[in-house]
């Protein structure tokens, strides 16, 4: 760890196996807490390197609990960084259960990856939480999820035991530090295809090179520029959305403007909530077929998901199917099953 941590202070990256070797101790409790802070610290003020984040997520992946994933099915996630401060409705919770409404018949479910929140007014746990799921599940309940309702909450803290070496340590440093980009580079179901928003437009590219790096067979990594400069990490309707897609091995960065897909601009206020129970409220309006900017914005994430899970050849058909799950009610159905599954849990808590 000392060697690790005398390479950065001398402004040195560490290359995918050094950083494996470095995160391979943090996770096995190895590193002395002062050692882990200082190594986040310089990694946060340089920048991360792609081959700092490959060998972290691989060390990070292979130390989860997985969800075993029916025979059959491919999983998708929806997960996102979190940290840009927006304090919007729960977006990529919404667009999962809508995207699980399209994609179960067709063997495609949502392995939605999660946690709660830290920077913003509800995490995806919390919502969901709010409308009747359970967090607290077993493996087989997880699975039946996928199974039966076509989506599962991977709740980030039970899939990932190690993260209990570093969790004091990011707490007491109180900034954003590699670790938020990690979760949601680690899906405890092996997801190959994944949406991933990100805090910064400076991260696409770079971020759809570890997927590439680590496996994923399609992705887009997206950051939405709203007029305040701030960003979300979502694809967006009030503004542009810069996204960068591999696919199949090929990244290509690009922007996209919402009225080129037949979207009036919102107002990001809109979407502003102040807590999980406006943000379930929304959510249930939305799935209830409500009209407006927050259900055009959810319909336009789960757009992107049943493009990288290949159900639809563009944006503009994938909108189409997203607003029928919706509007067949598919969509509701999906949260009340999956609200159902997981109370039935005997262990649920």
């Amino acid at each position: 760890m000392k060697e690790t941590l005398a390479r950065l202070a001398a402004g040195q990256y560490l290359t995918v196996e050094q950083a494996s070797e470095t995160f391979e101790l943090i996770m096995n409790g190895a590193a002395a807490p002062a050692q882990v802070g200082a190594m986040l610290a310089m990694m946060q003020v340089r920048g991360t390197s792609i081959d700092e984040l490959t060998g972290a997520a691989t060390v990070m992946r292979r130390k989860a609990t997985p969800v075993q994933v029916p025979d059959g099915l491919t999983p998708i996630d929806t997960c996102g960084t979190g940290g840009d401060h927006g304090g919007t409705f729960n977006i990529s919770t919404a667009a999962a259960l809508v995207a699980a409404a399209v994609g179960r018949p067709h063997n495609v479910v949502v392995a939605k990856h999660g946690n709660r929140s830290v920077t913003s007014k509800s995490g995806s746990s919390q919502v969901l939480e709010t409308m009747g799921v359970k967090l607290a599940v077993t493996g087989e309940t997880l699975t039946r999820c996928l199974d039966e309702a076509g989506i599962c909450f991977c709740f980030a803290p039970a899939h990932h035991p190690a993260m209990k070496h570093v969790a004091p340590i990011r707490q007491e440093l109180g900034f954003r530090t590699i670790f938020n980009l990690l979760g949601p580079l680690t899906n405890p179901a092996g997801a190959a295809r994944q949406v991933m928003g990100v805090f910064a437009a400076s991260l696409t590219e770079p971020i759809a090179r570890v997927l590439k790096n680590l496996g994923a067979e399609h992705a887009m990594v997206v950051h939405g520029l709203t007029n305040d400069e701030q960003g979300l990490d979502e694809l967006i309707t009030c503004g542009p959305t810069q996204i960068t897609q591999l696919n199949h091995g090929e990244v290509t960065t690009y922007r996209l403007e919402p009225q080129h897909l037949g979207f009036k601009p919102g107002r990001p206020s809109e979407l502003i909530v102040d807590g999980p129970q406006a943000s379930a409220e929304i959510i249930r309006q939305v799935l209830a077929g409500k009209k407006g900017h927050a259900r055009d914005i959810v319909r336009l994430n789960a757009a992107a998901a049943l493009v990288v899970a290949d159900l639809a050849l563009d944006l503009h058909e994938a909108i189409g199917q997203a607003g029928q799950a919706i509007d067949s009610g598919a969509a509701r159905k999906v949260l009340d099953k999956l609200v159902a599954l997981t109370q039935a849990d005997p262990t649920a808590s």
